[in-house]
Parts: structure tokens; sequence; C-alpha cells
């Protein structure tokens, strides 16, 4: 049975909806930032070099983003609660995979079917909360989820970093278990079921192929290329059929009947401008946060507990601010925070430089970290809101899908070709001085490429009259979340 707008935010199955949702892309979101942590563990115990540890991200990250508009459209065509339940009982068994595999090649094949299962879990979460609650409390619906999601991704890198420390990374996996099995249950008693009874559409499974097949080309070019060089066959073919293969899925996405991505929604400057910047920043975050772990643990000795407390204090900025930096875009505008956060963000990312061999957090890492974090803040609210607003409203859903997966792939791209810019090959991650020399060197690009996104929003980005900046609840709790 479909269910629309049934549930209210104080009633007994409400709050129970919205623990299912919370507790699912937890979980998703959590996993995602604790596996950065776990990597030197995990390179020390497969004798991996950085080409696997960049795999063990990239397999989920580009499982992740290839599929995340089919997870979405798929949800909204076969039933919302179906393929969240679906998605969630995907990852708990790639779950299982990862904290069992007994090599590198298996901990990554896991990687990649996890992000299969995040990629269908993720875009429900949010959808269900969406589709299920009344139009009145779905504002609050949606904060609770954002705000909650949010505390519960700050305590992953602790809570990993303990497990990694005390036992072993393999928990940071079987931990999902238990937690999908609470899942599945309040989900089956207590979630609606949804779905987009007025869509005729059928599902874009050539795209969505292209699209994939399309980024694994690029990504496996970029990252192979420091061991095999740009000129070899490898790498060359993979570069060249995975630019291809993205082309192809622009000219189908273009003549296509039921596109899974509308491109005349990128006609917007503003919207294609805002996913540019998008790009760069989530780019450069994506492959600065692949290597600060292991910095952290390989130059100054932080444990895996002390390398994910670092971290906090960029989490508990951004729950801190970020609320109120929307609010002051929706006053006067996005340009300057769009224009002036990332470039804050590249000069918190560049005083990351300060890390060296006999250094200590309070001076090498916490003044990076609070700079960065003030940049983010500045950004994130601001970016998402802008997103959109561009966007005509019927596509306001795929706009915020857009913009997610982006972002994504920006992390992906980034993981795939940053190390091998810096110099930080083969198994000289378990070197201080190499890793110190290479580290530096990343941090510096990273940071050029946020300064970037800050200049490119100056020439792209414009504010819009102010009857437009009216927010409506509902929408900011889209932003917020």
């Amino acid at each position: 049975m479909t269910v629309t707008g049934a549930l209210t935010y104080r009633s007994v199955a409400g709050r129970w909806a919205l623990s299912a949702t919370i507790l699912g892309s937890a979980m998703a979101g959590i996993d995602a930032t604790v596996v950065s942590i776990a990597l030197p563990t995990i390179g020390r115990d497969f004798h991996a070099g950085v080409t696997e540890l960049q795999w063990v991200s990239n397999a989920y990250l580009l499982a992740l983003s290839g599929f995340l508009l089919l997870g979405g459209a798929l949800g909204d065509r076969y039933g919302r609660r179906r393929w969240f339940q679906i998605g969630t009982a995907w990852f708990a068994l790639a779950s299982l995979l990862c904290g069992l595999a007994p090599d590198g090649l298996l901990l990554v094949a896991a990687r990649g079917l996890q992000g299969v299962g995040s990629a269908m879990l993720t875009p429900g979460s949010l959808a269900i909360l969406q589709a299920s609650f009344a139009p009145n409390d779905r504002p609050r619906a949606i904060g609770a989820w954002s705000g909650l999601s949010g505390v519960a991704t700050a305590v992953g890198p602790l809570l990993g970093g303990w497990l990694i420390s005390a036992v072993s990374w393999r928990l940071i996996f079987l931990v999902n278990l238990p937690v999908a099995l609470g899942v599945l249950l309040i989900s089956a008693r207590h979630v609606p079921e949804s779905r987009d009874e007025q869509s005729t559409r059928g599902v874009d499974v050539p795209g969505a192929a292209l699209f994939c097949l399309g980024l694994a080309g690029v990504a496996y070019g970029l990252t192979e290329s420091p061991i095999s060089g740009w000129t070899s066959a490898a790498v060359l073919g993979t570069l060249l059929g995975g630019v291809g293969m993205l082309l192809s899925f622009c000219l189908v996405e273009r003549w296509s009947r039921e596109p899974l991505l509308p491109l005349s929604i990128f006609r917007s400057l503003q919207f294609s401008g805002t996913n540019a910047v998008t790009l760069l920043v989530y780019g450069a975050l994506g492959g600065s946060f692949f290597l600060l772990p292991t910095d952290l643990q390989t130059v100054l000795r932080f444990s895996p507990l002390a390398a994910g407390l670092s971290f906090l204090p960029v989490t508990l900025i951004m729950l801190i601010f970020s609320p109120r930096s929307g609010a002051l875009a929706a006053r006067i505008g996005p340009r300057l925070q769009m224009s002036v956060g990332p470039v804050v963000a590249g000069i918190g990312l560049g005083l990351l430089t300060r890390i060296s061999t006999g250094g200590d957090y309070p001076r090498s890492v916490l003044p990076a970290a609070i700079v960065l974090a003030g940049g983010l803040a500045i950004t994130v609210a601001p970016l998402t809101a802008t997103v959109l607003a561009a966007a005509p409203s019927e596509h306001a859903g795929i706009a915020s899908a857009v913009n997610n997966d982006v972002a994504r792939a920006g992390a992906l791209l980034a993981v795939a070709v940053l190390p091998a810019l810096s110099g930080i090959t083969g198994r000289s991650y378990l070197h201080p001085a190499a890793l110190t020399h290479g580290f530096h060197q990343a941090m510096f690009i990273a940071g050029a490429a946020c300064v970037g996104g800050g200049l490119l929003a100056v020439v792209t980005i414009r504010n819009p009259p102010k009857t437009a900046r009216e927010v409506q609840p509902e929408q900011a709790a889209d932003v917020l979340a």
C-alpha cells in the first residue's frame, strides 16, 4: 500500500520511521569517513601500496557515484521503502564481506558492493521522509534527520578509531551488521511504502551503465598511470574509453525520452557554475581527507583513535555555523560566501603543510582544522541552496542528486590523481620523510583547487533578486540536509 503524507512528527510511528532513516543514512555516512582512518592499518596488514589503498576508497566512491541517480529513480518507481530495505540488506552483506576479506583484492571488490548498497539506500532515506510525513511536519523531520545524521557522522571517526586501536580494523565493517538489522526491523513495521504514482518513466539502465563505466575507466586510468605510465596501452585505453563512454552518456541522455539526467538543467549558468565549484571544492576535500589520516598516523605517530579525534573540530564547527551561514545567504545572496568560503578552506588546507616530524596537534593540526572548518561552514549551505534555487521546481530532486553525485565524483577523481601528482607512490606512505614531502605537495594542490573554486564562483554565481531569496521552511530543511 502506498501512503503519502500520513505521518506526523510527534507520533510514535513518525518517530520510528525517522529513526530508521537516520540509522540507515548514518550507517553509510560513517562507513565512508571511518575507512580513511583505517587505511594505514589495512595497508600494513595486507602489505599494500598506495594504489591498492586508493582502490579501497575509490571502489566505494565509484559505485556510489555511478549508481546514485539510478538508485533514486528505482526507489521512486518500485517503492522507496522497498528499495531502502534492499539497499540496507545489500550494504550489510557487503560489510560482512569487507570484514572477512582475506586480502586486498577481495576487500576492494567488497567495497565496490558496499557502494552499490549505499547508492540504493542513501536517496531513499530522505525521499521516505519527503513522501511519508505530513507537509507541516516535514521540515522538522528533515531537520532532525540532518542534525542527528551529522552527529552520527561526527561520532563515527571516534568510534572507528577506538575499534581499530582496541580490536581490529575489521570491526568498522562488522559493526554495520546489527545496525542494518535494526533498520530492517524498524522499517518493515513502521515505514510506509511510497512511490511516484504519477510517473510513467522507465528506468534509464543504458544511461546508468555508460555513466558508471565511464567513471570507472577514467578513475582506473588516472590511478594506474603512475605505475604503468601515461603512454601505456592500458592507461590510454581506459582513459579514452572512459571519456568516450561519458560522452556517449551525454548523447543518450540528450535523445532519450526518459533520461536519467535531463541535460536541460545545465542550461542555467548558475546551476552549472555551482556544480563546477562543487567539483573543485569537494574534490580537494576528498583527496585531502584520503591522505590526512595516513599522514597523522605515519608522521605524527597518532593512534587511529587520536587521528579520529583530530577531525572533531571540523565537524563541530560545521554543525554549529552552517545553518547560520545558510540563513545569511538567504538574506544577502550566495555569491559572497561562495566566493570567500572556498578561499578560506584552501588556506586551511595550506596550513596542513605545517605537519612534520616532531610536530604536535595544537600547533600543527588544530589551526588548520579551525580555518578549514570555517571555510566549509561559509560555503556548504549557500552552495546547496544555490543548486536547488537554480533548477526548475520540477527538477529540484534531480538537482540535489546531481550536486551530491558531482561531489562524490570529485572526491573519486581526486583520490585517483592527487597521490600521483604529489609523488606518493608505492609504499612511501609508510616512511615519514617521503610522506611528509608528498603530503605538503598534495595540500598545496588541494588548497589551490579550493581557491580556484572561489574564483570560479566570482565569475559564475549571481545573487538572485531579493524576493527570490525567500526560502520556504521545507526548502530550508532540504538545504540543511
